[in-house]
């Protein structure tokens, strides 16, 4: 399991901040729309080289073609990891990963399910069907689009795993790896709860950038997934 560290800080400063108290240890940073939006490629071509993998964080919801642009400027930006909405539908993955094809370094895409700010009464007041449900269905039409993985909630991880294959990557957010408060997240869990589902990536956010030490936490974290 591989920890991913949320930049979602109020400033570009505050982001780069972090960043540097955090270099050298092995995890990923995750730059998600309100970082992109404000500091853009130029902060995540100083965040590559700190020397951290990155997971750019935009969900990506659109007719097929663009979608399909889209994630060639993301492949051309270098980053490792991006993902787009499930919901978009089936047609716009495969484009996505059709239009990817011809790079021999491509990023792993991941297809979201369902967001963990979501409650399953929400969920199903939008989309007509239970979490889990849509969730794996969701799972299933990407893992055929040829898609790398999709982001879930813990909860639903080893469902999907054992519905598609236990090599297609489940990235969780919304855990508390201390038994931190929730926030706006509904579906939270511990490190333990992810370890025993399955999850592959994990993202954590408050709990480290909240903290007086971040790289202290962080360090905690890496070690909890070590043992």
């Amino acid at each position: 399991m591989e920890l991913c560290v949320a930049l979602d800080l109020p400033s570009y400063r505050a982001n780069m901040e972090l960043a540097h108290a955090l270099q050298g240890l092995k995890l990923w940073l995750k730059v998600g729309l309100r970082s992109y939006i404000r500091d853009g490629k130029e902060m995540v071509r100083e965040l590559q080289a700190l020397g951290f993998p990155i997971f750019l964080d935009l969900k990506l919801h659109d007719i097929p073609n663009t979608m399909a642009d889209a994630a060639e400027e993301i492949a051309q930006l270098g980053v490792d990891l991006f993902n787009l909405h499930a919901s978009a539908g089936r047609a716009g993955m495969e484009a996505v990963m059709e239009r990817l094809a011809s790079y021999k370094r491509r990023p792993r895409v991941l297809a979201v399910t369902a967001l963990t700010s979501w409650s399953d009464q929400a969920f199903q007041t939008v989309y007509g069907a239970p979490i889990r449900e849509r969730a794996i269905q969701w799972a299933k039409e990407a893992y055929a689009a040829g898609l790398d993985g999709v982001v879930s909630s813990v909860f639903e991880s080893r469902q999907i795993k054992e519905a598609t294959s236990p090599n297609f990557i489940t990235l969780a957010p919304g855990i508390r790896p201390f038994g931190e408060a929730s926030h706006d997240q509904k579906r939270v869990a511990n490190i333990e709860k992810a370890k025993e589902e399955e999850v592959d990536f994990i993202v954590v956010g408050r709990p480290i950038y909240q903290a007086r030490d971040p790289r202290s936490i962080a360090q905690k974290i890496l070690t909890k997934l070590e043992n």
